[in-house]
């Protein structure tokens, strides 16, 4: 029973780990920036469509994070990855990775868009530093009308999700990690960041507990 859960683990690492190496957190070239970008906005005017109030918290806000299009499925080890655009007081300031990786059965795919919103200057900070990420049972708000206007932020950050077409499904965003690279900045890949990642000193890694029971 042990060897076949540590298989099992080990599946799902190496499944991470693939889905990680090469992966660049900047586009590669202006066309598929400007085309990055232009998912992001259209992701967030359908949100904010669906739900109008979502826009008064997001401009009262200090800055967000969209990400359009994360693909997310698999039979036995679960993934998910997507491409983002970051925001800082209304200016577009980077770009970011979205990797998740979880185990269990997940029958098909999902691909949805997701905002993080980040209360201030101190919530932003963290995720542009990659000491972001979602606890194993973190879950988020999804997307309807007034749900922006109950949602509470956890610990300066609050999270929303809706499907791209199909049926309505309540994201999991458990096990969510970031990477950030600023506008200006080359191509780097995700493997080496997660590489300096480890480097880092014990501690300034930080886990958010996205509950969407608010």
């Amino acid at each position: 029973m042990n060897t076949s859960r540590h298989f099992i683990s080990l599946v799902a690492l190496l499944a991470l780990g693939a889905l990680m190496i090469g992966c660049e957190t900047t586009p590669k070239n202006e066309a598929k920036k400007d085309t990055l970008q232009e998912d992001s906005h259209a992701a967030l005017n359908r949100l904010q469509r669906e739900d109008p109030s979502l826009r008064d918290m997001m401009n009262s806000a200090y800055g967000y994070a969209v990400f359009p299009n994360i693909g997310k499925g698999g039979l036995i080890v679960g993934g998910a990855y997507g491409k983002g655009t970051v925001y800082e007081q209304g200016n577009m300031v980077g770009y970011a990775d979205l990797t998740q990786g979880t185990i269990g059965a997940q029958l098909g795919g999902q691909t949805f868009s997701e905002i993080i919103v980040f209360e201030n200057s101190d919530a932003l900070n963290r995720f542009k530093n990659n000491q972001l990420a979602f606890s194993a049972n973190a879950s988020a708000v999804a997307i309807k009308a007034g749900a922006a206007k109950s949602a509470k932020y956890n610990d300066g950050v609050a999270v929303f999700t809706m499907p791209n077409g199909g049926l309505m499904f309540e994201a999991s965003v458990g096990g969510q990690k970031f990477t950030y690279v600023p506008a200006g900045q080359g191509n780097r890949s995700v493997a080496a960041d997660q590489h300096a990642a480890t480097t880092q000193p014990s501690g300034a890694h930080i886990d958010v507990d996205v509950d969407r029971n608010r």
